[in-house]
């Protein structure tokens, strides 16, 4: 066995080894954490943004990947950005993570429409587009394993997000629909839908609700049964056993990390 082969073989401390991870939205909070830990856990990650900035051409050296910007909501872009990807690695993704979203709170009445569509095409047809644009690679491999991030208000609904809610139940149904359709490809498919993360997309709740961050942080912890509010690494580590082959018998399934929200989140 050569030392390229050697890299590529799968250890216990390196379980993604050989492994080709695309992170969509991974600039920042849970998609950079992700990003990190599927490195860390040996595979080859593309980390993706709207644009190539010096923050993600940092991250993608740091973690010995390559950059994949492009906007998710354009299915040609993101197309272009995968094949592109696939190109320069001389392999297909083999591990989707479509973390990539979009939240804009509002009164139901007052909201325009474009910032509706906005958001459903960024949440739930841009997560589309990403599976649409590996499929082929995992295809020709023979598996794969995809990973949408959705949300606990696509479960429960949240006041002042109904376009941002509805979009995140959509993502719920189109992981349960092709976790049925592509599990016989030995393409996995499966969601995680956290409550509240510690993460820059809670700035939009406080600024939504009149809030310091450590205020929104106190009243959401209070909301669930731990009393806390989540980190990014937990979502990563089930990012990352998600993608592995623990999971393997994992398909169409949400897995619902909230801190035992659901309790009496509403």
């Amino acid at each position: 066995m050569n030392a390229l082969e050697t890299a590529a073989t799968p250890t216990p401390d390196r379980p993604l080894a050989g492994r080709v991870a695309l992170v969509t939205g991974a600039a920042q909070g849970i998609g950079e954490v992700t990003a990190r830990r599927l490195a860390a856990d040996g595979a080859t990650v593309a980390v993706n943004d709207l644009r190539e900035t010096p923050r993600l051409t940092q991250l993608a050296n740091e973690l010995g990947g390559i950059t994949a910007p492009a906007d998710v909501s354009d299915h040609a872009a993101i197309a272009a950005a995968v094949a592109r990807a696939e190109e320069r690695l001389s392999r297909p993704v083999d591990l989707l993570v479509a973390n990539a979203a979009l939240e804009q709170m509002g009164d139901f009445l007052e909201q325009e429409e474009a910032e509706i569509f906005d958001q459903v095409d960024v949440n739930l047809t841009g997560t589309y587009a990403c599976i649409q644009a590996v499929l082929p690679g995992m295809r020709r491999a023979g598996g794969g394993a995809i990973v949408v991030i959705t949300s606990i208000w696509g479960i429960t609904g949240w006041p002042r997000a109904a376009a941002y809610s509805a979009s995140k139940a959509g993502t719920i149904s189109l992981t349960k629909a092709l976790g049925r359709e592509l599990a016989p490809e030995r393409i996995r498919v499966n969601a995680i839908a956290p409550g509240v993360i510690d993460s820059p997309q809670i700035e939009v709740d406080a600024a939504d609700a009149g809030m310091t961050l450590d205020e929104l942080r106190e009243m959401y912890a209070g909301r669930t049964a731990l009393k806390r509010v989540g980190q990014p690494a937990e979502i990563a580590s089930l990012v990352a056993f998600l993608g592995s082959p623990a999971a393997e018998g994992y398909a169409g399934q949400v897995l619902q990390p909230n801190g035992g929200a659901q309790l009496g989140w509403a």
